[in-house]
């Protein structure tokens, strides 16, 4: 049988298209003569250096099990002597054999096979798509002005990309559990904050669209959780439960049915909440009386082959809304109560007024 242990890889982003990968090492292991013995301690393998990523000049992993620096003389020469032990000492032979099926075992890893998938979908990429387009990469290396920026969830199913073929450049993206955004908060949720802070004032996205999907995991959690305020997680509940009010909503009016059923509805309604954390954010609330920027909301059924869009009519003026906030504007705790209550005004009769298409 034989093994191949891959010594780390590179490739380059330059335009030569030339691909740089490190030497492999591929030991032929026959169970029936031969057993291999490494003589290095195991050392813990090195995942992250200093030097940049891509300009990295040595390889990226290193695994633990053998010897970067073992030539084929080496290992020859190591050959030849476990030959002449075992052809001395035939009793040996069922030993050696068993200690060759178990370094064969750890040599072929499940790792092997995931660091060659991550290089062989860069080959792919880079000869199918960088250089097929120059112009469009030689574009993104100046900068970047999206259109839309989108929030959905982090399910490995669901990506935003793909589902709408977007190119690159086309979307800032963040993705997190249950596509959630949180209501304004300078003291956590930094991270999505940051980023609606970074889209509407810096890249001047023209549209933000929450997208939810179908059975997400996240929302099932949340239909799922106690209310007696137990935690069996370290964040996801405390995450997730930014959407209680989409819960609650779905509960009343769909109590008794299959939970399910709940929670097709609450992944719909979790992304209204999330449309209606957006109006806390000062600077989305401007963009909104400015005509600047667009809320949408959206839903993937990667089942059905499906995706709605809607987006939210939240009649708001700037002299109203300028009147709305001017008591509030020294109170957060307020702020999250007010748009919370304009949240549930709006969304009962989201369906009837506001729903853009469907396509399936």
């Amino acid at each position: 049988m034989s093994t191949a242990s891959i010594n780390g890889w590179c490739l380059t982003s330059s335009s030569t298209a030339t691909v740089t990968s490190f030497p492999l090492w591929r030991p032929t292991l026959r169970s029936s003569s031969i057993v291999a013995t490494l003589n290095s301690s195991p050392s813990p393998p090195t995942l992250i250096r200093n030097q940049p990523v891509f300009a990295a000049p040595v390889p990226l992993l290193t695994p633990s099990n053998w010897r970067e620096d073992m030539g084929d003389k080496s290992y020859e020469e190591a050959i030849e002597a476990l030959k002449k032990l075992l052809s001395e000492k035939g009793e040996l032979k069922a030993v050696a054999a068993a200690k060759v099926d178990q370094v064969t075992d750890e040599l072929k890893t499940t790792s092997d096979d995931s660091v060659e998938r991550l290089k062989q979908g860069f080959v792919y990429f880079k000869s199918q798509k960088y250089e097929k387009n120059p112009a469009l990469y030689a574009e993104l290396a100046k900068g970047q002005s999206p259109k839309y920026m989108i929030v959905a969830c982090s399910d490995s199913r669901v990506c935003p990309s793909h589902v709408l073929d977007m190119q690159p450049g086309e979307a800032f993206v963040v993705r997190n559990v249950a596509n959630i955004v949180p209501p304004y908060d300078q003291t956590k949720y930094a991270g999505t904050g940051s980023a609606v802070e970074y889209a509407v004032l810096h890249l001047k996205v023209q549209e933000i669209v929450v997208i939810g999907h179908s059975a997400c995991g996240g929302i099932k959690g949340l239909m799922s959780f106690p209310y007696d305020g137990t935690t069996s997680t370290d964040f996801i509940e405390d995450w997730v439960k930014i959407g209680m009010p989409a819960k609650t909503k779905v509960q009343a009016e769909h109590e008794g049915e299959p939970l399910g059923v709940q929670c097709t509805h609450c992944e719909k309604e979790a992304v209204n909440v999330s449309l209606g954390n957006l109006l806390s954010y000062p600077f989305v609330r401007d963009g909104l009386v400015r005509k600047t920027l667009a809320l949408k909301g959206g839903y993937y059924d990667f089942v059905k082959g499906s995706f709605e869009l809607w987006s939210l009519n939240f009649q708001l003026s700037s002299a109203s809304l300028r009147l709305k906030l001017s008591s509030a504007v020294t109170s957060s705790l307020f702020l999250k109560s007010l748009f919370l209550n304009y949240f549930f005004s709006y969304s009962i009769v989201l369906r009837m007024l506001v729903s853009f298409w469907t396509y399936e």
